[in-house]
């Protein structure tokens, strides 16, 4: 069964990713996009619009100014706490370096 995070956690956690990793939504959304049935050149945006236990959700905004979801499962499996969300995202982030060949900057 799908874990469910509350309404603080998910405000939380969107906001953090909109406000300040902006980059790496365009990132993660790019790498997965094929995924998605997306040509990753064809994203000029992304925003992370919800997650759950089993996957992080962006809307990627097309060069033509439509819309496709990025649905990306998390890299460990399912999860239930609000700090598991951070790990998953880094992961996603490291991977998604790794498949667009780019360095991906440290972790704190």
């Amino acid at each position: 069964m799908t874990h469910h995070f509350d309404d603080a956690a998910l405000t939380g956690v969107l906001g953090h990713m909109n406000g300040d990793h902006a980059d790496d939504n365009l990132l993660i959304s790019r790498a997965f996009a094929a995924d998605a049935g997306v040509a990753a050149a064809e994203i000029s945006a992304a925003t992370m619009t919800g997650f759950d236990g089993d996957r992080g959700v962006w809307e990627a905004t097309l060069a033509d100014g439509s819309t496709a979801e990025i649905a990306v499962a998390w890299p460990s499996g399912p999860i239930t706490e609000r700090r598991e969300v951070r790990r998953e995202i880094v992961a996603l982030y490291d991977e998604a370096c790794h498949r667009l060949g780019i360095e991906p900057r440290p972790h704190a």
